[in-house]
């Protein structure tokens, strides 16, 4: 039986953890075993982005082993907004660790998108080991589509999911704040934001104050809730800057829930066709400039004058490009080379 170890051992509801959580089932299905420590022997080492056990991981190096690092992006909002010295720190450290691994541990790297190979490439010159582009995929049998006819109208409900929506993210609420604002006195649709994440009573609250938009705050929910709410909605607003490959649009795509975003980082190589709308920013996101906001509510416009259609695409780009199964055999195949 093939064993593969997968470090760190990271838990959560989202991001990483996720991932990780998927991938075992993907992995225990094809009667792989895993393990999470590198000191005892395996096929192969999947680093999932970095570690600070550093020791264990250098001396499989050194004894030949194989190490694949699993690459998302980089840490950059903490240089352009003032998001405290320990998150400045914390965002800084894991930069080397990532930059470490890649450049002296590794013996091979997956990025999750083209966007995301692209970066570390510009940042830190090409890796010296091969590399592979995988996508990130989703488990299509819980996340599938719901009929049409069960999202219930008015309003038009705008789902935004992040695991947090603090340490410098805060614009991406802002931004869909903005958006159902738009919508609702531009256009005068009657129109709810549902935003599911980490959020302080404080910055819930100083949201609320000003919003001129319905907003509902459903917190941080369990990872079985979250089809579930995204078959509620009408369309997903992907808020986050230069996302290497946001597992929230992939589960979106596959719950067939049309994706309206910024086209900065992996969001044109998951949003294809009239799976959704990517459009341009409109100013320099590297920046955090203000970003065009009437552009994206004619986008939200279309999607929504279209529902049945963008819903179907949505769930098909899921199926052709997404799937957890496909994700993970491309995975084996750079693992057990």
């Amino acid at each position: 039986m093939p064993r593969i170890c997968i470090v760190p051992y990271v838990e959560g509801l989202a991001g990483v953890a996720s991932f990780r959580i998927k991938f075992e089932e993907g992995l225990r299905a094809r009667g792989i075993e895993v393990i999470h420590n590198p000191s005892t022997d395996s096929d192969a080492i999947l680093v999932l982005a970095g570690t600070r056990n550093l020791l264990p991981l250098w001396v499989a190096h050194r004894h030949g082993r194989r190490i694949v690092q699993r690459l998302d992006g980089i840490n950059w909002v903490h240089k352009r907004r003032n998001t405290g010295l320990r998150h400045y720190l914390r965002a800084e450290y894991g930069n080397f660790i990532l930059s470490l691994i890649r450049s002296y541990i590794a013996s091979g790297i997956i990025y999750q998108s083209e966007f995301s190979r692209n970066w570390w490439n510009d940042w830190r010159g090409a890796a010296p080991v091969p590399s592979a582009v995988i996508l990130n995929g989703v488990d299509l049998s819980t996340y599938f589509a719901g009929h049409a006819e069960s999202v219930t109208y008015p309003p038009y409900k705008i789902l935004l999911v992040e695991g947090s929506l603090g340490g410098g993210y805060e614009m991406g609420l802002d931004n869909a704040v903005e958006l159902g604002e738009t919508l609702k006195e531009k256009h005068n649709l009657p129109v709810e934001l549902i935003v599911v994440g980490k959020i302080t009573d404080e910055h819930r609250a100083r949201v609320n104050s000003r919003a001129r938009v319905s907003i509902q705050w459903p917190g941080s929910q369990p990872r079985e809730r979250i089809p579930e709410i995204m078959r509620s909605a009408h369309l997903f607003f992907s808020s986050d800057l230069h996302p290497a490959c946001p597992n929230s649009v992939i589960e979106a795509l596959a719950c067939g829930l049309p994706v309206v975003a910024f086209d900065t980082g992996a969001l044109k190589e998951l949003v294809i066709g009239d799976s959704g709308r990517v459009v341009p920013y409109g100013g320099d996101p590297w920046k955090i400039e203000k970003p065009n906001i009437p552009a994206l509510a004619e986008a939200a416009l279309e999607i929504l004058g279209d529902l049945p259609h963008f819903r179907t695409v949505a769930r098909l780009q899921a199926e052709s490009a997404l799937g957890m199964d496909k994700m993970v055999d491309e995975y084996l195949k750079v693992l057990l080379k």
